[in-house]
Parts: structure tokens; C-alpha cells; sequence
């Protein structure tokens, strides 16, 4: 898929989400890459059987005191190639992107892996 029909696509399921989150979404960025650096890679704590999809850089909601302000914008990085590998066909794309920008903007508010998981086997 060209970069530019999947960054579309990584558009459409932000705005797809509910205006409350679009409400606590300041003061961030998100990008598409093709694939996660070998420095992103090794600051997560994936397993040799796992595959980063997406990354979530910045500080939760969670965390930040009053005082927080004045820096860079927290970033979700969406990595198009492994998602298509994964993917047969651009319908399972579009629904693996959409659930990968639910679970990064999820850590932006402050939702770990664990927890993250516990709720995605709540939903099969």
C-alpha cells in the first residue's frame, strides 16, 4: 500500500474516535514510519515472537504534575510495513491500524500493556 493511502487511513481512525478522547489529545504528534528503528526496538520490551506495530513516546496523562509544559509534543509512531505483514487484505489493514491507534492513544492516557490486554480479551 503507498504511504500516503495508509497514512489516510491512520487519519480516518483518529477521527473515528470519541470527541472526548479528541478533546484530551494536545500537544501530540502522530507519524507513520515504515518500520521502528533499531533504538525504538530496544527501549520496548517485545519478545522475539512479537512484532512492534506502533509506540507511544511521550510522558501519560497520568503522570504529568501542574507544572508540566513547554515540551515537545508525546509522539505515536504507526509502522506501516509490519502492519501489512501481518494483514492479508486492506479491510484487515485498516481495522489493525485502527485498533494500533487505540492502544498507543491508550497509553497516552496512561492505560499499560497489561491492562491493554486484559481489555482486548475482554472484547473476544
Amino acid at each position: 500500500m503507498e504511504q500516503e493511502r495508509f497514512g489516510r487511513l491512520v487519519v480516518q481512525a483518529i477521527e473515528r474516535l470519541p470527541d472526548e478522547f479528541h478533546a484530551r489529545l494536545e500537544n501530540i504528534d502522530v507519524v507513520v514510519e515504515a518500520r521502528p528503528t533499531a533504538r525504538q526496538l530496544a527501549e520496548t520490551e517485545l519478545g522475539h515472537d512479537e512484532t512492534l506495530l506502533g509506540l507511544y513516546e511521550g510522558v501519560p496523562l497520568t503522570q504529568r504534575s501542574p507544572y508540566y509544559g513547554l515540551v515537545v509534543p508525546d509522539k505515536i509512531t504507526i509502522f506501516q510495513k509490519p502492519i501489512e505483514v501481518i494483514c492479508k487484505n486492506d479491510t484487515e489493514i485498516r481495522n489493525e491500524i485502527c485498533r494500533v491507534v487505540q492502544h498507543e492513544i491508550a497509553h497516552h492516557f496512561g492505560i499499560g500493556d497489561t491492562r491493554l490486554r486484559q481489555l482486548e480479551m475482554d472484547e473476544d
